[in-house]
């Protein structure tokens, strides 16, 4: 159960859910790829000093991809009937939760990659409080939209 899930109140309802978007793994790919090969090139050789080599550069490897699916899986970001919730961090966490009636707009800012790949920047701005710029969400757009759509019913 994630932490969304976990910290529903009775008769709320989730109506919308997003994270980051897949392209934060591109980097970390890559870098495991190529660390990746480096331990293949050492396991291919003939001496025992690059077998070991080669084995610890495959487990870093797989360490690098780990830990950024992990990074990546950190974030929540939910609508229900009557909040927007935020939660990033893995070890130490930051989550945000504001209740629909405080919620005075949400902005977003898409580079023209992320308009074609569907990411961009979310910034939710509470009554009485800071902008809170998220980077990198999935479908900001579609956040937005069901935001609105619950602060609307919930004006009915």
């Amino acid at each position: 159960m994630n932490y969304v899930e976990k910290n529903l109140i009775p008769g709320e309802e989730l109506v919308f859910r997003t994270g980051l978007h897949w392209s934060v793994l591109v980097g970390p790919v890559i870098l495991a790829l190529a660390v990746a090969a480096g331990g293949v090139a050492c396991l291919i050789q003939k001496d025992m000093d690059f077998l070991y080599a080669g084995a610890a550069l495959l487990i870093v490897a797989a360490a690098i991809a780990a830990f950024a699916v992990a990074k990546r899986n950190a974030v929540e970001i939910a609508v229900t009937n009557r909040r927007v919730i935020i939660k990033t961090g893995m070890v130490s966490r930051r989550s945000l939760e504001i209740m629909l009636a405080k919620v005075e707009s949400i902005g977003i800012d898409e580079p023209v990659m992320g308009r074609m790949l569907g990411y961009g920047t979310v910034v939710v701005h509470g009554t009485g409080g800071t902008p809170e710029p998220f980077r990198r969400i999935a479908h900001p757009s579609e956040f937005r939209r069901k935001v609105q759509e619950q602060i609307d019913a919930v004006k009915q």
